[in-house]
This record gives C-alpha cells, structure tokens and sequence, in this order.
C-alpha cells in the first residue's frame, strides 16, 4: 500500500526579478515542515499544471520560504514565474514534502561546492549553515548578467569564485573538476548542475580521486537539449477536465498520452 506524500499549499507573497534568469518567490507555507538539510529541495506545482518541478529552499524562515527560480524561453514553470500569463503574487501553488541528501562526514575539514546557475540557491544556503564549522570555497558557473553581489555570505572562510561558461554557452564544469587544487585531508565535496556534466565528474571523483562515496555528493539538476522545446500540448485542461469528471491520476495520464500521441501524428 503506498503512502502519499505530503503537500502544502502555499500562497506567493512576493516575486523579485534578480537577474534575467533568475526569479526570487517568496512563499508563505502554513504547516511546512523542514527537513534541516542545507540543500533541500521541494516540488512546486504553479497554477493550471498538474507536474512538479523542483526547487532547492534557498532559505527558510518559519513559514516563509524563498526559491530562485531558473527562467528560461520557454518550459513549465517559465511562462508563470515570469510573469508573461499574469503577476504571481497572490496566486495560489502546491509544494510536495520537502528532502534534501547534504550530509558530510563528521572527519570532513572543509567543503568545496560547484555548480552552475541552477545549484546557487543551494551553495549560498550551506555556506551559510557551515561556515562557521568548516571553510567553504564555491565554485559558481554562470552567465557573466548573474554574477550577483551579495549572492553568498559574506563571512569568514568563505571564498567565491565566478566561473565563465563556455564559448558557446555550455557548461564546462567536468573540465573545472579536473583541474580543481584539492584541499589537504578529508572534505567533503558537493555539486550540482547539467547531467551529462555531473556523470563526467562522477567517473573523475571515483576512478582519478578515489574519493569514498560517503566523502561527495553529485546531483545533476538539469539535462541539456540543443532546444528547449514547447509542449505540444498543455496538461492543464486535461487534468482539470479528468479531476471534474472524477477520474483517477493514472486516467487523466492516460488521456494526456493519448493527447499527447494525436498531437505528434
């Protein structure tokens, strides 16, 4: 028998445009229950959709919880958190449980965080959570209108470095790897960002460093297209057209499938 997870609903209470990819929300989340894992992360459901897409908490305050929200021409949650089909504050969003996986060893001397744009929510919280434990150096990869002062705390043991993508715009992080000067003894290594990226430097951590699996973590966030493509049909009708007539989430799947495959013929 399967358990449902847990969901929050959950009221916009401001939208901020902090860069041209990135859109801060801001959340009030009436019973939210955290998880206290500096890089957790939570399914966000925007109105007239019925799939999540996920977000790391960048922080936390009782209620209130704040995501930076990656944009891009077009995708699921892009059109919405943009603000193009109307002003988000106000509006009305399902959060799914939150989780999280940061969890260095208790022999770990210092971090070394790297990502690209879509991880920097989640450096800058554990930074802020582990500076005052361990020193912190945070490799960041991303566009040159996203290096954004004040981004990361600015306390005592933590040194930023903004890295360039690559000519034509690709991440370039497995390469950054690579060449990366290692701290001296036991760390505790974490990274995020583009798949084909983070299974690169998987194979580099366990085959060149030989790294314990309990000594890094490496999630990828995103996969790369050449495009980004628009759906070729929109779910929202469809699963409020299935929830009216009362059918279950495999039928509504079902017939959005079925959509689906008239659309591509």
């Amino acid at each position: 028998m399967s358990t449902r997870a847990q969901q929050y609903d959950a009221t916009v209470v401001a939208r901020e445009q902090v860069t041209p990819h990135l859109v801060r929300l801001t959340l009030d989340v009436p019973g939210f229950v955290s998880t206290g894992i500096a890089d957790e992360w939570v399914g966000l459901v925007v109105p007239g959709q019925f799939q999540s897409r996920y977000y790391t908490v960048r922080s936390v305050d009782g209620t209130r919880l704040v995501l930076d929200v990656v944009v891009h021409a077009t995708g699921l949650v892009t059109e919405w958190a943009s603000g193009r089909s109307g002003d988000p504050v106000g509006q009305q969003v399902v959060l799914t449980e939150a989780k999280g996986s940061f969890l260095p060893p208790d022999d770990a001397g210092w971090l070394l965080l790297v990502g690209d744009l879509t991880a920097l929510p989640a450096m800058t919280r554990i930074a802020r959570e582990n500076a005052a434990a361990r020193p912190v150096r945070i490799l960041a990869e991303v566009p040159d209108d996203s290096r954004i002062d004040g981004y990361f705390p600015d306390a005592e043991g933590v040194e930023v470095t903004w890295l360039a993508l690559g000519d034509d715009g690709s991440s370039r992080l497995a390469d950054v790897v690579e060449d990366i000067a290692w701290p001296e003894g036991p760390g505790y290594f974490w990274m995020a960002g583009e798949s084909a990226q983070m299974r690169a430097i998987r194979k580099h951590l366990m085959r060149v460093r030989k790294l314990p699996s309990t000594h890094y973590d490496v999630m990828g966030y995103w996969r790369s297209v050449e495009k980004r493509q628009p759906r070729a049909v929109d779910p929202g009708p469809i699963w409020r057209a299935g929830k009216a007539a009362g059918k279950s989430d495999e039928e509504i799947w079902a017939d959005y499938d079925a959509a689906q495959g008239d659309a591509e013929r």
